[in-house]
């Protein structure tokens, strides 16, 4: 690990505002904060909100200065992105956003069932060879149903044609609600403050003249449990290479 991310995990520790539970501490330990952040960490009884792969923090930073009726927490693995919201955040003096550094299938570690009222996921990686680590697959709607509050809302963000369309099957499929829905956010079908917020990520694939697709739903355990959509979904013509550098194929 380079020198520059050991020292931006140990100038987070600093920050009241950032909790760093890897597997390794989490499994020996067990997280304070776990049904009350809101009495505990934020001193109100405010909904969260939590963006899921937040790498640096784009979205929880931009929601938490625009509604200060609500608590953001960003979660990530990737200590060394994070930092970057976590410290705009700390000097902005926002006392609605916390950072969690840890995986996302550890979530039920650091939440009580019905103790968080939505997620964003923001320009995940699509895995569409893995479905089990798909965050908008059914392996994790079922672990987001177990925290999430009846009628919890989940928003999806994504430059991917095959994600968006495989979660828009799931969705269909298992009978959720939908709230919105668009395959071009900025061809003016949906006109919102809250979607104008873009992530560094969301900044490059407009670069490349991709679209972004805007699915925003409620999850709730159908009558025999969750089904995963059988269907043939098209490969992106576009190749990651690693997130840095995903380029569209010519």
């Amino acid at each position: 690990m380079g020198k520059n991310k050991l020292a931006k995990f140990a100038q987070m520790e600093g920050y009241p505002h950032v909790f760093q539970y890897p597997w390794a501490r989490i499994s020996q330990e067990t997280f304070p904060h776990k049904g009350r952040w809101r009495e505990d960490f934020f001193g109100n009884d405010n909904p969260i909100v939590l963006e899921l792969g937040c790498g640096k923090g784009e979205y929880a930073v931009g929601l938490a200065s625009r509604f200060a009726d609500k608590n953001f927490i960003g979660v990530d693995i990737k200590g060394a992105r994070m930092w970057t919201g976590a410290k705009d955040s700390l000097e902005r003096g926002l006392k609605n956003v916390a950072f969690l550094r840890t995986e996302i299938e550890l979530l039920e570690h650091f939440f009580a069932p019905g103790e968080v009222d939505e997620l964003w996921i923001t320009f995940p990686d699509p895995q569409m060879k893995k479905v089990s680590k798909r965050l908008t697959g059914t392996t994790f709607i079922a672990r987001y149903l177990r925290l999430l509050r009846p009628g919890g809302v989940i928003h999806l963000k994504s430059d991917s044609p095959f994600l968006y369309t495989y979660t828009k099957a799931m969705v269909e499929l298992n009978g959720f609600e939908v709230l919105t829905d668009t395959s071009d956010l900025y061809a003016g079908e949906v006109v919102s403050d809250i979607l104008d917020i873009k992530t560094y990520y969301e900044q490059q694939w407009l670069a490349r003249g991709l679209t972004i697709k805007y699915l925003q739903f409620v999850p709730a355990l159908p009558e025999g449990g969750l089904q995963e959509p059988d269907i043939d979904i098209e490969y992106d013509d576009y190749r990651s290479f690693g997130r840095n550098a995903r380029t569209l194929l010519q």
